[in-house]
């Protein structure tokens, strides 16, 4: 007796959604087929009829057919989702194929998944962060993959102009989170890049325009990240860096690759991952050393001169300073790439400023006041060069001052600067802001004889209590 087949429910309702026929769908498979160079794959109208019915169709079909299907509703499917048997799984973490539709999938994934998930407040996620090699070994591909040939679409032509628009709505949302902190802006940039990203899944384009399309979706997932990172969906940030920084690599960028890995490094530093912060600056400086602007050099070497001195490597700190300063004195501004405008006198003299902080406080030597002094120096000139916009690099360097003046035992200085930054961080919503001022509020301790000492944290614990 024949065994009865069970309908394809799924595949029918995706057809459905999709708005296409049995006889439409077979052309579209046959189509893909022949741009993938499966010349014998030629289905007919009743052949779909009778996939709906039940029948599976051997490889490659049901892949193409999630394809297809896909580029239409404009979402990314599995074979799973149509029902069908298949070799294909959704990647997940920094495992994923250094190819584009593995990319464009791992994009569509988180950024739905963002979209859908209600939690707005920050959790502790930080043990489901990849660290250590597991995060570095898979990451170390990076500096050596090459853009994989785009596959051909169905859908809407686009051209650059499409790219420079999504370009400037990236510049748009880069403005806001300087300004408010990546808490308020955070889910509308992920709106964009999931939109972003169905172009480069549904739409048709050159192969120019394709790699400009992928450099625009990571430099969106570079900014989604970062929100999120400053908002404290610690995983989440990390997750949208890493598939931004596939997306940089589809697009041939490099240095855009390495402002991405600088990002991640900062992340892994606020979460005392320190040596994981210091290798990815070197994956960074190697993977980047052809395309690297003076800019991005400057940058790395600057955040290499921060990590160095947290880890108490002091004179390998300054040598890396020195370093960002000579790269800094060859930047030409219009050469450089829209993401690598932050980065001027005044980021170089914050960060610098900072490393040189760092070194006081583990300094217990002569040269303690030296750094501290340096450290003064430069952070006073940020803040003096610091445009009104930047709202929550304001509040930094404040805290940044507060700090050094706090290693030397300056606790009048310290209140007044932390007091300022409290009155900065009131017009902004950053979690990054609110953990520094935890860090200070911690190292304040060990003064609370003094009166300055004891107001700092009060007004400290205040501040931090009631942030939304």
């Amino acid at each position: 007796m024949p065994r009865t087949r069970k309908p394809n429910d799924s595949l029918s309702q995706w057809m459905t959604r999709a708005g296409i026929s049995n006889a439409e769908l077979a052309r579209a498979v046959t189509r893909r087929a022949r741009v993938q160079g499966h010349r014998g794959v030629n289905p007919s109208e009743g052949r779909v009829r009778a996939w709906r019915q039940g029948e599976t169709p051997r490889h490659p079909v049901p892949q193409l057919i999630a394809d297809h299907l896909g580029s239409c509703v404009g979402i990314y499917l599995t074979c799973a989702d149509i029902g069908m048997p298949g070799t294909a799984t959704l990647p997940q973490g920094p495992d994923q194929a250094w190819e584009p539709r593995s990319t464009i999938a791992a994009v569509d994934h988180l950024t739905r998944s963002e979209l859908m998930d209600p939690q707005t407040r920050p959790r502790d996620d930080t043990p489901a962060l990849h660290t250590g090699t597991d995060l570095l070994t898979p990451l170390q591909h990076w500096a050596l993959a090459t853009p994989s040939a785009l596959t051909a679409r169905d859908g809407g032509r686009i051209g650059m102009n499409d790219v420079t628009a999504i370009r400037q709505l990236t510049d748009m949302f880069r403005d806001a989170d300087n300004r408010h902190g990546g808490t308020l802006s955070r889910k509308a940039v992920i709106a964009q890049m999931h939109d972003a990203n169905t172009l480069l899944n549904t739409a048709t384009y050159t192969e120019t325009v394709g790699r400009a399309l992928f450099g625009a979706v990571a430099d969106l997932g570079s900014v989604a990240a970062w929100m999120a990172f400053d908002s404290g969906h610690h995983h989440t940030a990390q997750n949208l860096f890493i598939t931004a920084l596939h997306a940089a690599s589809e697009a041939g960028d490099r240095a855009l690759g390495a402002h991405i890995l600088q990002c991640m490094a900062r992340q892994m530093s606020h979460l005392h991952h320190y040596s994981d912060a210091l290798d990815l600056i070197a994956l960074a400086q190697y993977g980047a050393r052809r395309q690297a602007t003076p800019a991005t050099q400057s940058m790395l070497a600057s955040l290499e001169s921060r990590f160095l001195a947290i880890t108490g490597q002091l004179h390998d700190s300054e040598r890396a300073a020195r370093h960002a300063e000579d790269h800094f004195t060859q930047i030409t501004p219009a050469d450089e790439p829209p993401h690598m405008t932050f980065f001027d006198e005044v980021e170089l003299c914050a960060t610098l400023g900072i490393a040189h902080q760092i070194a006081a406080k583990h300094d217990t030597g002569t040269h303690r006041q030296r750094r501290a002094e340096e450290s003064l120096h430069l952070l006073k000139h940020a803040l003096d060069l610091r445009p009104a916009h930047r709202v929550r690099s304001t509040a930094f360097d404040h805290l940044g001052i507060a700090r050094t003046y706090l290693v030397v035992g300056e606790l009048t200085g310290a209140y007044e600067q932390t007091h300022r930054a409290l009155d900065h961080f009131a017009t902004i919503g950053s979690k990054r802001v609110s953990d520094r001022l935890a860090e200070l509020h911690d190292e304040a301790a060990p003064y609370t004889t003094a009166p300055e000492a004891v107001a700092l944290r009060e007004e400290i614990t205040a501040a931090i209590t009631t942030a939304p």
